[in-house]
């Protein structure tokens, strides 16, 4: 694969698998559609023999597989994440079918790092998770069979983003456009945020009903940049020490 390419900044994230079979099976279907960047996030079993056996040629893929404690460090560098999920969540945003999620996907992955991520076998990716990523998206099954196989669902989405990558020219510059904010950094300020609005007494630990879930809905339908996330944590900080304070 070419390191230019947008697929080579296409992160395959799979979170605590149970099966190691599927873990080679998503390996190999990444290598058919040309992604190599597979993540794993606290696989019951890995390495394994059998996940060697299933991926069948993607040997390449799984031995430079990364391996990660918690969704948050899976995500570490990246600037935009889809949750792969077929359950309604609550207070998420607008889901995409998988072929939209596929070529959005694919125009931010020109500059800058993303990730596609995909639960458990049975379970699926618990809310937290979810809340991690600025997208959902599903994959429409028919809805009397929609269960699909873990890497079935990762062979559907790695074929979507190939795809997408093919058809997609590189946007047009645009000359304000700044730099997408990382993980890392929306997460830095969803913590200034929640520590500024307990301090002031806006939110009460005690009972924080839903407003900081509400702000990460806010802030991954915004797909805030670096300066912004800058400037509002600039505004934060100056809350807190009150240079701004309106004098009588």
């Amino acid at each position: 694969m070419n390191d230019t390419s947008p697929l080579a900044r296409v992160r395959i994230v799979l979170s605590h698998t149970s099966h190691p079979g599927n873990i080679g099976a998503a390996a190999r279907a990444m290598k058919t559609m040309g992604l190599s960047r597979l993540v794993l996030v606290n696989p019951r079993h890995f390495p394994d023999p059998q996940a060697e056996a299933m991926a069948a040629g993607a040997g390449d893929v799984l031995a430079r597989a990364q391996v990660c404690a918690s969704l948050e460090e899976a995500l570490a560098g990246t600037t935009f994440a889809t949750a792969m999920t077929a359950r309604r969540r609550g207070l998420a945003v607008e889901p995409l079918w998988a072929r939209e999620a596929a070529t959005e996907l694919s125009v931010l992955a020109v500059r800058s790092e993303v990730a596609l991520v995909f639960g458990n076998e049975t379970a699926g990716l618990s809310n937290e998770e979810v809340s991690l990523c600025m997208r959902w998206a599903k994959i429409p099954t028919d809805p009397d069979c929609s269960s699909l196989n873990l890497a079935q669902a990762v062979q559907v989405l790695c074929y979507e983003l190939r795809m997408a990558a093919v058809d997609a020219g590189v946007p047009p510059a645009i000359n304000d456009a700044g730099v997408p904010a990382g993980h890392e950094e929306v997460e830095g300020l969803m913590a200034h945020l929640e520590r500024a609005a307990t301090a002031s007494g806006f939110l009460d630990p005690a009972q924080p009903k839903r407003l900081m879930p509400r702000m990460r809905r806010l802030f991954a339908r915004a797909g805030l940049e670096k300066e912004e996330v800058n400037i509002l944590r600039g505004m934060l900080s100056s809350f807190e020490t009150g240079p701004y304070r309106k004098r009588e």
